[in-house]
């Protein structure tokens, strides 16, 4: 019996932020050693947000598993939602650590330190970064497979501290070849500068989530070629044999994202003279038809009579 662990469960959402968890450990031992070496300022700072990266792996491991739990008689509409708080934990957690590192950045300018061991210090930073980097990559491919924004999240924090670790060995090779030893205090607070501006992204994206954003362009296009064809299909034989041509159409389509699930609600309007099964069976090839193009999506389909109107406050375009 083979008793290994099958690779796909390290792909999916849950094993790569385990993964996570680890490369941030490491690199928080690596980058701390680094800074203890060389009394840098702006390793310190790259330590710090390694510090955010664990706490942010293990916040969405946590959401991640949240939001793969069933619908219940609480939650109808499923946990999807949870990825969310975990995007947004993350994105707040960045700009603490932003404020922080700028908080011990200022300190530095105005009583400027030596710098030591820089070599060895650099090599530990730059081996941190390397894992980091691939780590990411990893978890963008994963991300748009599973649609997880916990595992974006997670990945565009990881890539920050890639740029992060970047300037860090920038401004320190400067300092070490112009013996200016307030560049160090400098980059550190770029490197924070550059983190805030990733931490309002990731609270802003989570935000418009939690508050039903519409799908991306993109899938909303797929759905709304699925629902054009449906429209033009014609039924009968035309009028030519004295049967009428009857054609379906569709209003008022709704959509919104929740986590890893797409929703889409409409009305579809057909002959008040087609039997009832007639037209829940086309209402099934639409559908599939939309679940097949769309992964992830849930579509609602109301039926109505070609000559009855809903009317909302809000108008819709027509399909």
């Amino acid at each position: 019996m083979n008793n290994q662990t099958p690779p796909s469960k390290w792909l999916s959402p849950q094993g790569l932020l385990w993964v996570s968890v680890l490369v941030a450990c490491i690199t928080i031992g690596l980058k701390t050693l680094a800074w203890w070496l060389t009394d840098s300022v702006g390793l310190l700072s790259d330590a710090m947000e390694s510090l955010v990266n664990l706490a942010s792996a293990v916040f969405g491991l946590m959401m991640v598993t949240i939001a793969a739990r069933p619908a219940d008689e609480d939650h109808p509409y499923g946990h999807h939602k949870a990825e969310y708080f975990s995007s947004g934990f993350e994105g707040i957690l960045i700009v603490v650590a932003a404020l922080g590192i700028v908080w011990a950045a200022s300190h530095r300018i105005f009583d400027p330190q030596p710098l030591e061991q820089v070599g060895l210090g650099l090599a530990l930073s730059v081996a941190s970064s390397a894992l980091n980097g691939v780590l990411a990559w990893v978890m963008f491919r994963a991300a748009k497979t599973h649609r997880s924004i916990a595992l974006e999240a997670d990945a565009r924090h990881l890539v920050t501290d890639v740029w992060t670790s970047a300037g860090v060995v920038i401004g320190i090779g400067l300092v070490s070849w112009t013996g200016w030893l307030w560049l160090d205090a400098v980059v550190a607070i770029g490197v924070a500068l550059n983190i805030l501006k990733e931490g309002w992204h990731l609270i802003w994206s989570a935000s418009q989530g939690l508050m039903d954003e519409a799908v991306e362009p993109d899938v909303l296009a797929q759905i709304q070629e699925v629902l054009h064809d449906f429209s033009h299909s014609r039924h009968g034989r035309g009028a030519a044999s004295g049967e009428t041509v009857h054609i379906v159409r569709f209003d008022h389509v709704t959509t919104r994202k929740a986590g890893q699930r797409r929703f889409v609600d409409m009305h579809m309007h057909m002959p008040a003279e087609w039997s009832l099964g007639r037209a829940a069976a086309l209402r099934a090839s639409v559908e599939q038809a939309l679940m097949s193009t769309v992964p992830g999506l849930r579509a609602t389909i109301q039926l109505l009579p070609s000559d009855v109107e809903a009317h909302f406050d809000d108008p819709r375009d027509l399909i």
